[in-house]
């Protein structure tokens, strides 16, 4: 396939986009945004206000992360083998409504057919399962009440961690489901 551009699909697009998933350097605070030429002076003013500058060193790492893209890909891949291998593990626990993961290393889960508390259920899940999962507080409205009905759960490590890890799940739902039964 040949690269396109956005502005061939519209003169007035505008990109933002990020270093953290595809370039591996989550947590770096680095991106970009391509603006058509009369937002310029204003995405200029307005960034000026909220920040300063990437730290040096962070830019540098973001330059040589394009000499990276063979590897880049293979984490691509890798990534696609784990979320299959979890989204097929996660259905035969019975977890059927799951986000569309295509655009991160993780899966996030509603849970509310099968626990009443995902934030009780996560913890259960590391002290009795050893297998760590973020409940949905963390990216939710408080007020919407959703938080305690899903669940996020990663699957950037290696393809053993992943096996491992859905393996110590259903062997922990099998003991939970008999706790949300009594509870």
């Amino acid at each position: 396939l040949k690269a396109e551009t956005a502005l061939k699909h519209s003169p007035s697009s505008i990109v933002i986009n990020s270093f953290s998933k595809y370039y591996s350097m989550t947590g770096w605070r680095l991106g970009w945004i391509v603006v058509p030429e009369n937002f310029v002076g204003a995405v200029n003013r307005l960034s000026q206000n909220l920040y300063i500058n990437a730290p040096t060193l962070s830019q540098l790492a973001a330059v040589k992360a394009f000499d990276c893209l063979g590897e880049l890909n293979e984490h691509v891949e890798k990534y696609e083998i784990n979320r299959n291998l979890l989204l097929k593990g996660l259905g035969e626990i019975g977890f059927q409504k799951i986000a569309p993961s295509d655009g991160a290393f993780y899966i996030y889960i509603d849970a509310s057919d099968m626990v009443h508390d995902t934030i009780h259920m996560t913890r259960d899940l590391l002290e009795s399962g050893g297998v760590a999962v973020i409940p949905g507080n963390d990216f939710e409205d408080p007020k919407s009440g959703l938080g305690s009905k899903r669940f996020r759960i990663s699957y950037c490590g290696s393809r053993v961690d992943v096996e491992n890890g859905i393996l110590r799940i259903k062997e922990w739902w099998v003991g939970y489901q008999g706790k949300v039964k009594k509870a």
